[in-house]
């Protein structure tokens, strides 16, 4: 089994590569899945979140409010660690879980690990691969305010809350260049794709 990391910067499209990976037969765990999954009613991940920053993030049926929670840690530093912190180390139990599973039923399987914030993140698995999916930082901006319907300086400030494409491109050992149109995206993916599958 070949387990490799997946990632890219907000809009650059690794939500698409992740798609075309999966459609190919590759075993996506997707990270942002996984993340909902564990702050959901009645699990631990949820009572310490509410104890840690109130009810005011909780809609009117009781599930967190992802945005609110969103806006409270864009604009504190110190509480995005504080969210981490309870939520990252559920994540990454049940993603070994998942791998767990997939030896057992498929073990010749190409398992992506679909993880957005990868390389911000002290993964506790070695990959054969860490994928990045790349946009050069104008193209990501215009991408971002089409696909959020925001203006230039709110894109701007998401884009720069994260890890710059340009340092992750540095850091990744597989780049899919997402600059063109989406069947040159495909091509690159499923080249990729094919190479982890050799071993």
């Amino acid at each position: 089994m070949i387990i490799a990391g997946l990632t890219g910067g907000i809009a650059s499209g690794k939500s698409t590569v992740s798609d075309i990976f999966r459609k190919a037969g590759a075993t996506i765990i997707d990270a942002d899945i996984i993340a909902r999954e564990v702050v959901t009613q009645g699990t631990p991940a949820y009572a310490e979140i509410i104890h840690a920053f109130g009810d005011i993030i909780l809609q009117p049926d009781g599930a967190i409010d992802r945005k609110r929670l969103g806006d409270i840690i864009f604009n504190a530093p110190e509480k995005k660690v504080l969210l981490d912190a309870i939520v990252h180390p559920r994540v990454f139990e049940r993603m070994e879980r998942r791998i767990a599973q997939t030896a057992e039923t498929t073990p010749g399987a190409v398992v992506i690990l679909d993880i957005p914030l990868l390389l911000e993140t002290r993964i506790p698995r070695k990959l054969a691969e860490v994928i990045l999916v790349y946009v050069p930082e104008t193209l990501q901006l215009k991408r971002l305010m089409q696909r959020d319907a925001i203006d230039k300086q709110a894109a701007l400030a998401r884009i720069h809350s994260q890890m710059s494409i340009e340092e992750k491109r540095s850091q990744a050992t597989v780049i899919i260049d997402n600059s063109g149109d989406r069947e040159q995206t495909r091509q690159q993916a499923l080249a990729v794709l094919s190479r982890l599958k050799k071993g």
